[in-house]
């Protein structure tokens, strides 16, 4: 299926307008297809799979800024720590630890999004709240991660047609957003991401305060 060149028109336009960053899943899709929206301006692209991305990284344009969406595991940290934009779904403190030692190694501070587990079904991953206080006290503490910077919160919806039980789960990742922004980086600029809403729920995401959206099937065609 050829990429959706009027939709990325359109919700480009809406979401620069609303100031929200449109993440492009390109996960299993073709390098040609990365570029065919690049052409048309987007820089932001999202994938899942570690060699993948190392591949795609390898052949496709520099400026393109590489989120890694998936679970990550510790052992692959290395492979995306010399040039990932930002790694999404942060949700252990080992994982977070691994990084800072990867982004010292490479002299660079690798950006970060913290995982939240707001859905209903347990396949998802994520902190829950106490997980994430937890984590928040060690790390901002007396030994702060110096190759590390956390820009902000991430979460996934329950999938499910219930659109109200999808808002309160979003509503209740934006509060929890604006409670750890005020306790713990209440004079850092850069926790300013809360990253929630994909290609069937971005509405209402960004009603609830979404600043960063990953869309792909509406982008690219079902998988």
């Amino acid at each position: 299926m050829p990429v959706q060149k009027d939709t990325y028109q359109q919700l480009s336009g809406l979401f620069k307008s609303k100031r929200v960053t449109l993440v492009a899943v390109s996960k299993t899709k073709p390098s040609a297809d990365i570029e065919s929206l690049y052409a048309l301006g987007q820089r932001d692209f999202g994938e899942n799979y570690v060699q993948e991305l190392v591949e795609k990284q390898a052949i496709l344009p520099a400026d393109i800024r590489w989120h890694f969406i998936g679970h990550l595991q510790s052992n692959k940290v290395k492979y995306i720590a010399p040039f990932v934009y930002m790694i999404h779904g942060v949700d252990s403190l080992k994982l977070l630890q691994t990084i800072n030692r990867q982004g010292t190694m490479h002299n660079r501070k690798i950006r970060c999004l913290l995982q939240v587990h707001i859905a209903v079904e347990e396949t998802k991953f994520g902190l829950d709240k106490t997980e994430l206080i937890s984590l928040l006290h060690e790390i901002t503490g007396e030994h702060p991660m110096e190759n590390v910077q956390v820009c902000g919160l991430m979460g996934m919806a329950s999938f499910s047609d219930d659109t109200q039980k999808v808002r309160g789960e979003f509503r209740i990742l934006k509060e929890l957003f604006e409670e750890v922004k005020e306790k713990f980086f209440y004079h850092d600029e850069q926790f300013s991401e809360l990253s929630m809403g994909m290609s069937g729920d971005y509405e209402i995401a960004i009603e609830e305060g979404s600043t960063m959206v990953r869309i792909g099937s509406l982008l690219f065609g079902a998988r």
